[in-house]
């Protein structure tokens, strides 16, 4: 299909197509920005791009899922030219340029199976696929890190979200059957195995994320004055991480009570994702869905960031057969629901699923059985 559209709209057939995934993470909620563990899996969702190299002078662009057209050029890259889908590959282009690596003008077009606003990373999958797009033209070499250090500042410095590493990283760096834990101070990763016979069900409230920036801003300063405060009788620390769940116990009346909230769940999270990768390594599945059910109870009472939507989604997963565990995945606010569910009640699974959200909200989900995929590259040419 998408060759069939380069053709129609470019009259050749594109010379490479590649791919870049969405993400979902499993463990570790809101704890990058506090240098904390990660633990999120690229998706058999993804972002794929047909290209060709361009004689024009400038890289032509056409959205199949808005039916638009983007035009511009490193020239003309200050404006911010185009629609809004357009910021995203044209970040990238000013990110790569700002890095000194060569973007040669393209004729594309792409198209997404990753749901937008849903908490699965749609927007780092179009910028991870274009970074693939332009490296392959461009001839030069980074390191899948590399690539997602440069679509991250893409994002924060040219679109204006200030996200942190984890969805640009899992979507470069994914592999398959794999979920990847990542050190998100020091930036190290290593793959661990998704254990056999799960699958990994994603389901969307269709309540569409409405992340206040002050939302997310007030949690991130709440953060840091716990640790500005907890500085005070612990002076090593330099982040939430450096804080054991025994030390906050121990400090945690001094700190005001909306911020000890947000502080716990952070050093918490942080507990559980360590915890999580023994249960891993030990097979131990039903112990890890526990820890997912831990951190929805934990992101809805203290960290406030689920909706009466995500929470009914998260209780009927939770209740069904062959559910390990079940939480809210991404920022909160809307989007997903991520659940660990044994391979062979799948299908009755995510009937069972459908059908109660359904009938405790009045809204229709969507729900996709994931498989953890490799991360982005080329697919063809």
């Amino acid at each position: 299909m998408l060759r069939q559209i380069f053709r129609e709209k470019f009259g050749h057939t594109p010379a490479h197509i590649a791919r870049a995934p969405g993400r979902v993470n499993l463990l570790g909620e809101h704890v990058d920005y506090n240098d904390g563990f990660v633990l999120p899996a690229a998706i058999d969702r993804a972002t794929y791009i047909a290209f060709s190299p361009a004689t024009a002078p400038h890289t032509a662009l056409w959205s199949v899922d808005y039916a638009e057209e983007a035009v511009f050029s490193p020239e003309n890259l200050p404006a911010k030219p185009g629609p809004d889908w357009a910021r995203y590959p044209a970040g990238v282009m000013w990110a790569l340029n700002e890095a000194g690596l060569a973007t040669p003008n393209m004729q594309a077009v792409f198209t997404s199976d990753v749901p937008r606003g849903a908490g699965l990373s749609s927007s780092a999958s179009v910028e991870m696929a274009f970074a693939v797009a332009w490296m392959t033209l461009g001839g030069w070499k980074v390191p899948p890190m590399g690539l997602a250090l440069i679509c991250q500042r893409a994002e924060n410095k040219y679109v204006g979200v200030n996200c942190g590493i984890m969805d640009q990283f899992a979507s470069a760096c994914g592999q398959k059957d794999r979920l990847m834990l990542l050190d998100c101070r020091s930036l190290e990763y290593q793959a661990l195995p998704l254990p056999e016979d799960v699958a990994i069900v994603v389901a969307d409230t269709s309540v569409r994320r409405s992340l206040a920036a002050s939302a997310y801003n007030d949690r991130r300063a709440a953060c840091e004055e716990a640790v500005r405060i907890l500085k005070e009788v612990l002076p090593e620390i330099t982040a939430l991480r450096d804080v054991s769940v025994d030390e906050f116990n121990r400090f945690a009346n001094k700190l005001p009570a909306e911020v000890e909230k947000r502080a716990r769940h952070v050093v918490e999270e942080i507990a559980r994702t360590k915890l999580a990768v023994e249960l891993l390594q030990k097979g131990d599945v039903a112990g890890f869905g526990d820890l997912m059910n831990d951190c929805h109870a934990s992101l809805r009472d203290l960290y406030e960031v689920s909706i009466p939507e995500l929470d009914v989604m998260a209780r009927v997963a939770q209740s069904l057969e062959g559910c390990y565990g079940a939480r809210l995945t991404g920022a909160g606010f809307g989007g997903c629901v991520a659940s660990l569910v044994k391979q062979d009640c799948v299908e009755a699974f995510a009937k069972n699923l459908l059908t109660g959200y359904e009938s405790g909200t009045g809204l229709h989900p969507e729900i996709y059985i994931c498989e953890a995929s490799d991360g982005a590259g080329l697919v063809e040419g």
